[in-house]
């Protein structure tokens, strides 16, 4: 619904794009980053019911729109993708890519289960293990991105799924004690790095021209999707939920766009036979721009929400989403978000 929203919208808004071209600017704007709305993922004031329902919506996001990206971008004529024709790419970019990310994430799940167990791997060898099973994911053919995002599933799936065999009874319990209990954090900073790395390097480079070529459609496009394509099909997907209305507007207005999109948008500029890329890349770079400045001050609104959940329930009255954490617990559920901060995106 977010890219068929988006779609619509563009169509009276960003006159001269073809259908496929303005198909292409709603699925590069629908995924939601994380990384931006990070508050929500670390605040206790916020119910876990909800937390780790954006967790999850922003890790799947990225992955899930870029099947329609790649299916938009072998529509238009002289593209890298439409040598292949749509099902070309639906069975080498999809399909294939999803298998061999299977492959490669179970394989190097396994992989590493059993190195662990028999302590053939120091803690920190292991925690670079991770992003080299995402690169060999990358790697392997098809669509990268796909791969790899499916090759993480597979390899979480993996490590929770297939028991480490028993430790041999000679290895040195001193080495043993080197064995992770988790295999992600280097994973998780280095990928908070690159991800901060990039949106510098976007508004140096990209975002700077942009604002010296503004139009009244860029600008009214940015907002409608940052409100109207956002927040009318999360209302639609949560009708029947039970969550009360402030709970449904808190999650509408949580949609960042951050690294996804900023990915996404360079990967255009690279296709020459895509006649409105200038216009696309603008659009994304002030979406971007805008969704950044917005979402600031999420840590004010998310205290706020927590105010109205305590005296909510204060009264007596039952919520969906849960109760919020008491003040002496709120450390501890903090260290825990962090924990488990970017499962799925990774």
């Amino acid at each position: 619904m977010s890219i068929g929203a988006g779609w619509l919208l563009a169509w009276p808004l960003l006159p001269g794009l073809t259908r496929w071209e303005l198909a292409l600017v709603g699925a590069v704007l629908a995924p939601t980053d994380e990384a931006l709305g990070k508050t929500d993922m670390s605040s206790s004031r916020v119910p876990a019911l909800v937390r780790h329902g954006l967790n999850v919506e922003s890790g799947l996001n990225d992955g899930m729109v870029l099947p329609f990206f790649v299916l938009f971008l072998s529509a238009i004529p002289g593209t890298s993708a439409a040598h292949e024709g749509e099902q070309g790419v639906f069975w080498r970019a999809l399909v294939l890519s999803s298998i061999l990310g299977v492959l490669v994430g179970v394989v190097g799940g396994q992989l590493l289960r059993s190195a662990q167990a028999r302590g053939w791997v120091s803690c920190e060898w292991a925690q670079l293990f991770v992003p080299a099973v995402a690169a060999a994911a990358y790697a392997v053919g098809g669509n990268g991105f796909i791969a790899a995002w499916i090759g993480g599933f597979a390899f979480g799936f993996a490590l929770r799924r297939f028991p480490a065999a028993e430790p041999q009874e000679d290895l040195d319990p001193l080495h043993l004690r080197d064995v992770p209990d988790r295999t992600a954090p280097f994973t998780e900073h280095l990928g908070e790095f690159l991800a901060s790395l990039s949106l510098l390097i976007f508004g140096a480079v990209l975002l700077g021209p942009t604002l010296e070529n503004l139009s009244w459609g860029i600008v009214g496009y940015a907002v409608l999707s940052l409100t109207v394509v956002r927040m009318l099909p999360v209302a639609v997907a949560l009708a029947g939920s039970g969550l009360g209305l402030p709970m449904v507007v808190y999650i509408e207005w949580f949609g960042p766009r951050g690294l996804a999109s900023v990915v996404l948008g360079p990967l255009l500029l690279e296709e020459e036979h895509v006649q409105g890329v200038e216009l696309l890349a603008r659009v994304v770079a002030v979406t971007v721009g805008l969704s950044v400045l917005l979402h600031l001050r999420r840590l004010a609104l998310a205290d706020r929400y927590g105010s109205w959940l305590e005296k909510t329930t204060a009264t007596g009255r039952k919520l969906r989403e849960g109760t919020p954490v008491p003040e002496s617990s709120r450390v501890l559920a903090g260290n825990e978000s962090h924990e488990s901060g970017r499962g799925l995106e990774n």
